[in-house]
Order: structure tokens, then C-alpha cells, then sequence
């Protein structure tokens, strides 16, 4: 029987096959790329072995594509996994809510379960802790890896039902007090979506439907995201802290909606309110905000998670497992979307590059 170590790289290896190629139409109408100007900075990506595998780099600029390129046997028609970017997109989904009213960031986080139990020390957890990752939740991240909640949630035993695994954890710390990143806290918010939006929805296919359609009309449309796919797990949860799929351009687009203040075609998609709380430095960790990681130190001890003894300081991301990025620059009217597939422990060169890439650029007018 396969041990939780192979599960995770068998069908994470097995999603990555699937998943990367879109249909043979599809890329038929995508080969064409349009020709950009060439960029040291981006092309080293593609040359440098120190930056691991790059599968493909897209810059827009003032919402203009101004560098394009992939590796042999990628292209505009491929489907290129988030991972941990999926957690910005949760993001937009709770902020969305929180826009319409629906949600409140200081209100007790709508878990039942912790709610149940008079002095239950979980109902202190709010939806701003949730967020910042400092909801105090004793959850394993990765190590050790066949231990791991986020692996034993998305791949192995607890994989049938991730959020009753996610919030049946006990508190380690206070709310609020201490940052520990946790994919299964990202869940905790994907269930909380769903029930928020479709209240009525019981069954799986009708929470999957619910999610998917809101996903649709208020974000993933209006952003122009048209080949974003996520997956569920079997109750019908969005898997929305790992495993959502889309083309490099696309990723690139979810980029320029709040590169543009939340505005697609004169329509607000996301508030100027959320916009400012996911760039506001988390209370427990200054270079992580709501779902997007800042260009700031990170904490005492820990590596950056971007680049900030290069600058500029207004730059943030969603940022995913293996080298995922996606950069928003406000002072440049900048976009940068790297993907492909470094080892996590190895990718100091990678994020040094990408700073060299975004400064190679100048600071808009």
C-alpha cells in the first residue's frame, strides 16, 4: 500500500501530467505568441540552471503584455497548477463576501463546531486571524511531510472531508498572537465562503456548483480568468489553498485586477477596502498580509518571501509551493508571473532574480 509520502507525489506528479495541457483546440488558438521585447533579466529564467525549471514568464505593463516566453512543451494553451497562489484567490472570495456585507473581519469566524461547546477557545478565532494566519489552530504545514495536515487533508487519510480534518484542530497559541502559516486554515475559509453564498447548498455537486458559479460571475469573468479551474474535495469544499489551475496569462490577469485597483472595465470587482487590508502587514508577521505575501522581512530568522532589500517596498504576491509568482508592483504598473518548478528549500536565486526582473523595469510616471 502506497505510504502518504508517495500518495502525495503520485497524484501530485499525476495532477501536474493532467492538468498542464489544455485541450489540442484550445492550444491551437493560443500558439500564436504575439512578439514582445526581449529582457535579459526575464531570459535567464530559461538559461540560468541556478533558477531550477521555469515553465513560463509573463510581464504586463500598464496592462500590456511587454515579455511573454515558455519553455519547450509549454505555451499560452497550457494549465499551470497554483498551488499556494490559490490562496489569494480564496482571498478575493472572503473579500468579496465581506464587501456585500456578508462577513465581518472581527466578528467570531462562523465555524459552528466552535461554537458548540461553552468556553470553547476556538470561538475567539476570527475571520482577520483566519486571514493573517494567526488564528492559533495547531496545524502540521509540512514537516514531517507523512504527518503533515496539509498533506494527510488534500492526499491521504483525512482527504474525504479536509475541513472537519482542518477545524477540529486544538489552539496551540491565543488567537492573534503568533503567525503559522497553515493550508488547512485557507480552508477553513473556502467552507465558510461557501456557506456564507449558498446557505441552502447540502449536498456536494450543489456546494461545488455554488462555489464555482460565484467564482465565475464575481471574480474569475470580470477578470478575464476564462481557463481558471479548481478542484473540490468529495463534500464539495474548494480546494482553494493548493489546487486551482489556469493559463500563464490568466494567472497574469488575476495579477492586473488588483494591479488596477479592483477595476475591470469600469465595474469595482474587488473593494478599495479589501484592497488595502490584504497589502496591511499582518500584527504577527510584517512581510504577510491577507492571503498575499509583502515585500517586506519576513520574521526574525526566516527568509523573505519576495525581495525586499531590492525593492521596491509596494510590491506583493501570491506566491505557490515549487516557485509560483505572481508579483503586483503598483509604483511600475507591473505584473510579473513566473511558473514552474524549483525545490522550496533552494529558491533564494530564483526570488533574487525576480527582483532583478521587476527593478529592470522603471518606476512609473
Amino acid at each position: 500500500m502506497p505510504t502518504p509520502q508517495s500518495r502525495v507525489k503520485m497524484l501530485g506528479l499525476a495532477a501536474l501530467a493532467l492538468l498542464a495541457s489544455a485541450p489540442a483546440a484550445v492550444r491551437a488558438q493560443a500558439a500564436a505568441i504575439p512578439a514582445v521585447a526581449s529582457n535579459p533579466a526575464a531570459d535567464v529564467f530559461f538559461t540560468d540552471p541556478a533558477l531550477g525549471e521555469t515553465r513560463a514568464i509573463v510581464v504586463l505593463q500598464d496592462g500590456k503584455r511587454v515579455y511573454e516566453r515558455y519553455a519547450p512543451g509549454y505555451g499560452p494553451g497550457n494549465r499551470f497548477i497554483s498551488w499556494s497562489m490559490a490562496k489569494s484567490l480564496t482571498s478575493t472570495i472572503i473579500g468579496t463576501l465581506v464587501a456585500d456585507g456578508k462577513l465581518e473581519l472581527d466578528s467570531p469566524a462562523p465555524v459552528p463546531a466552535w461554537h458548540v461547546t461553552p468556553g470553547d477557545p476556538r470561538a475567539a478565532i476570527t475571520l482577520r486571524h483566519l486571514l493573517n494566519m494567526s488564528s492559533g489552530l495547531r496545524h502540521i504545514e509540512a514537516d514531517p511531510p507523512e504527518v503533515a495536515d496539509t498533506n494527510r487533508g488534500l492526499f491521504s487519510d483525512k482527504s474525504g472531508d479536509i475541513v472537519a480534518h482542518a477545524i477540529s484542530a486544538p489552539l496551540a497559541s491565543q488567537p492573534g498572537t503568533k503567525f503559522q502559516y497553515s493550508t488547512l486554515t485557507t480552508h477553513i475559509l473556502d467552507d465558510i465562503a461557501v456557506r456564507t453564498l449558498a446557505p441552502a447548498a447540502k449536498t456536494p455537486a450543489q456546494r461545488r456548483a455554488a462555489m464555482r458559479q460565484f467564482i465565475v460571475d464575481r471574480i474569475a469573468g470580470p477578470a478575464g480568468m476564462a481557463s481558471l479551474i479548481c478542484e473540490y474535495d468529495p463534500k464539495g469544499t474548494l480546494l482553494g489553498g493548493s489546487l486551482c489551475h489556469a493559463s500563464a496569462r490568466d494567472w497574469a490577469n488575476f495579477g492586473q485586477l488588483y494591479l488596477g485597483g479592483g477595476i475591470v472595465a469600469g465595474r469595482q470587482v474587488v473593494s478599495p477596502a479589501w484592497l488595502h487590508f490584504i497589502v496591511t502587514p499582518a500584527p504577527t508577521n510584517p512581510g504577510y498580509g491577507g492571503q498575499f505575501w509583502l515585500n517586506r522581512p519576513h520574521q526574525a530568522g526566516k527568509e523573505p518571501a519576495l525581495f525586499p532589500d531590492q525593492g521596491p517596498p509596494d510590491a506583493y504576491a501570491a506566491i505557490g509551493h515549487l516557485g509560483q509568482y505572481i508579483i503586483i508592483v503598483p509604483s511600475r504598473k507591473l505584473v510579473v508571473v513566473r511558473l514552474g518548478k524549483t525545490q522550496d528549500g533552494v529558491l533564494a536565486p530564483v526570488r533574487a532574480a525576480l527582483g532583478r526582473l521587476v527593478n529592470a523595469y522603471p518606476a512609473a510616471p
